[in-house]
């Protein structure tokens, strides 16, 4: 599909931008996407179709909010700006399925907005990236994927594997609920403004069944949390030093000796099942 005789374009970009007086807002971390083929990529990597009801995060003027209503059945489209409202009105008047929400993501009811599944994609705001993510996932909202626009730094930490400087909790959180790809890495110049770092689309393919089944998946990513806050020491002695956890230095490289791992092993080498042995093995000593 050719979005390029769609695409609003940097001059319509900056005329509409000019005639509405919009002023950029920080806070919000308003980058517009102004890239014809980037916008090709997010569809085709999405796997969007006409069966599909698509939830966009942050539509900004509506320029990938057009492609995606050309490519899809449905589209839910949430700006928290309402400065971007009447602009958006105004692109994509000529679409009947769409329908804009001026809400934040966050505190929205997710779950209720759509009884089919959904495909979320968003060009999403860099400094509130994870809540968002970890927000959709958590949510109980019938997700199919996720296919988002993030900083490359961040795009790389979600796919990483064990044992790299990007594996960290997040790498865990991601892979817990979704298979992560990056489809695409973008330049600063494919935005208005142009954004100081590098940006990805990343597509997360959303398990029907998690990887791993831990007693606990909360105490699990607790033990993932505190393992990762201190990533120059040992897995041990960073567990020790969590005092609400209460477990003794004996007790840790016995549980961990026993799992067949190095009593000096750093949490950065285990992987999602070794963490979801070790927090099983550790709610077991919890309870004696």
């Amino acid at each position: 599909m050719n979005f390029q005789d769609k695409l609003i374009n940097p001059q319509n970009t900056i005329a509409l931008i000019k005639e509405y007086e919009f002023s950029f807002k920080k806070r919000f971390g308003q980058n517009f996407l102004i890239d014809a083929h980037v916008l090709e990529k997010i569809i085709s990597g999405a796997g969007i179709g006409k069966e599909d009801t698509v939830l966009e995060i942050g539509p900004g003027i509506g320029t990938l909010t057009q492609a995606l209503c050309e490519a899809a059945g449905n589209v839910i489209a949430v700006e928290i700006d309402h400065d971007l409202i009447p602009i958006l009105d105004r692109t994509l008047a000529a679409y009947d399925n769409v329908r804009v929400i001026n809400e934040d993501i966050l505190k929205l009811d997710l779950a209720a907005l759509s009884k089919k599944p959904l495909k979320v994609v968003a060009n999403l705001p860099y400094y509130i990236t994870t809540p968002i993510i970890m927000g959709l996932f958590e949510s109980g909202a019938p997700l199919k994927s996720i296919t988002v626009m993030v900083q490359k730094e961040v795009a790389d930490r979600m796919q990483a594997a064990p044992g790299g400087k990007d594996y960290g909790a997040l790498s865990l959180a991601v892979q817990y609920y979704s298979s992560p790809e990056i489809i695409a890495n973008v330049p600063p110049n494919c935005f208005i403004p142009r954004p100081n770092v590098g940006s990805a689309v990343i597509n997360l393919i959303k398990h029907e069944v998690p990887p791993v089944t831990p007693e606990d998946p909360d105490f699990m990513f607790r033990i993932i949390k505190t393992a990762f806050s201190q990533r120059r020491k040992t897995l041990v002695n960073t567990l020790r030093s969590d005092r609400e956890l209460g477990f003794s230095k004996e007790q840790l490289e016995t549980v961990i000796k026993d799992m067949g791992l190095s009593e000096t092993i750093r949490g950065e080498r285990l992987s999602l099942a070794e963490f979801a042995g070790l927090s099983d093995r550790l709610l077991e000593l919890k309870k004696v």
